[in-house]
């Protein structure tokens, strides 16, 4: 499996996976039932962020986006999102894009990075990020109207980089 930046022409491959996960409903508040086009800007990240793909046997299978968190005074720190295709799940996949976007806000000097809003009942996107260092600093309750728990928290984690 590796890692490379996403280009235009991946999009169509990401989108199928994207529309998935986003109408699944527990994951993301990203509008729903989006089409491909409106869909792109969601996900595609534009400079001075950028969008990466996992690949796996030429399919791609997973991708991050990543970029400062906030403009101007925010700049500092990183933020990122993550899909894994729901079929090729626990192969390692969110693992290589966590520690790839880890290196990359190391490479870009990012102080930090901050998740601002990861759903309490994704546990095993939640262990994954504890396992990577991120601390959960403050949960929002009922922020997230999950479509099978109802409404539930949302994690605020951060990761300092020194």
């Amino acid at each position: 499996m590796q890692i490379r930046t996403a280009t235009a022409d991946d999009w169509p491959a990401i989108y199928p996976f994207y529309r998935e996960i986003m109408a699944d409903g527990q994951s993301y508040a990203f509008p729903e039932d989006q089409s491909m086009d409106e869909a792109e800007p969601w996900w595609m990240e534009r400079p001075p962020g950028q969008s990466v793909v996992a690949v796996d046997g030429g399919r791609i299978i997973g991708s991050a986006k990543m970029g400062p968190n906030r403009p101007g005074r925010g700049a500092h720190l990183a933020t990122a999102s993550f899909l894994v295709d729901p079929d090729y799940r626990n192969l390692g996949a969110g693992r290589l894009l966590g520690e790839h976007v880890i290196a990359w806000a190391r490479e870009q000097q990012y102080r930090g990075i901050q998740f601002n809003a990861v759903v309490e009942t994704n546990y095993a996107a939640v262990h994954l990020w504890q396992s990577l260092g991120f601390r959960i600093l403050g949960t929002v309750p009922g922020a997230y109207n999950h479509r099978v728990h109802g409404m539930v928290g949302l994690h605020f984690m951060f990761k300092e980089l020194g």
